[in-house]
């Protein structure tokens, strides 16, 4: 297992074809600035990780995976400073969506705001049962999160959770889609590394190309998306590691995919 500590507030461990990021910002793992500047390039930097197939993103201690925006730094925020604050912020979320390489969210308290959002822009969540999703903004005197909540949540639960300000559990959060499934916090990382170790053999360009196409069709009707399906697995044909799978299984034997 190699350690990368080159991200503010952020460590790195990759084991095999899997990469750990930890939020490491105690006591509740608030985001700064700083942190969604490092979020944002870390999560960019991932794209050329030629040795990872996964991602999880966790967060160190035990009292929240995210609490949301540091409180102190935004009341010594001014007004003319907001919008580049929240290109900064857009930026963070837009890299972790769209990276390249799949990513599982294993929230390990806590998930609110930012935090709900971080775990939202992730392919897959994995709950412990102590974790909790929230939009406190309207307590703050702010407004989002709702738009990156919206792809999971129907508009009636996201809704309530935005003008009460109160969250939901991992139960309710598991019922409506939003959380893969919820284990004891003592087996979260297990459970999330198992889940990854699976994703991670299967073909690099296959799991890349996947997700392009996934993040590509999101909003697309169901026949303009399927098309481009289509088109995403005719460029997957013409690889090495395609033909490798094809004839993987038709010999009963596991694949030996080499990225090209």
């Amino acid at each position: 297992m190699t350690t990368n500590a080159q991200f503010e507030s952020l460590t790195i461990q990759k084991a095999g074809k899997v990469a750990t990021v930890t939020l490491n910002n105690p006591p509740v793992n608030a985001v700064t600035l700083a942190v969604y500047q490092a979020l944002a390039d870390c999560f960019q930097a991932a794209n050329d990780w030629g040795d990872t197939n996964c991602i999880v993103l966790t967060a160190a201690g035990s009292k929240a995976f995210c609490a949301g925006l540091d409180l102190n730094e935004f009341l010594s925020a001014t007004i003319e400073d907001d919008p580049r604050r929240a290109r900064v912020i857009r930026r963070c979320f837009e890299n972790i969506r769209k990276c390249t390489i799949p990513t599982i969210a294993a929230v390990n308290g806590p998930a609110l705001g930012a935090g709900a959002v971080i775990a939202s822009v992730c392919d897959i969540r994995i709950a412990a049962e102590n974790a909790r999703f929230g939009l406190p903004e309207i307590n703050v005197g702010r407004c989002g999160a709702t738009a990156h909540l919206g792809r999971h949540l129907p508009q009636g639960v996201l809704r309530r959770m935005f003008f009460t300000g109160q969250p939901i559990d991992a139960h309710e959060a598991k019922r409506w889609g939003f959380v893969d499934s919820i284990v004891p916090i003592e087996q979260l990382m297990e459970e999330a590394h198992a889940l990854a170790a699976l994703i991670a053999a299967k073909a690099p360009l296959g799991l890349r190309l996947g997700k392009e196409a996934l993040n590509a069709v999101e909003f697309m009707s169901v026949e303009d998306g399927y098309q481009l399906e289509q088109s995403f697995s005719t460029r997957l044909m013409a690889t090495e590691d395609a033909r490798e799978a094809s004839q993987a299984v038709v010999q009963k034997r596991a694949p030996v995919f080499k990225g090209r």
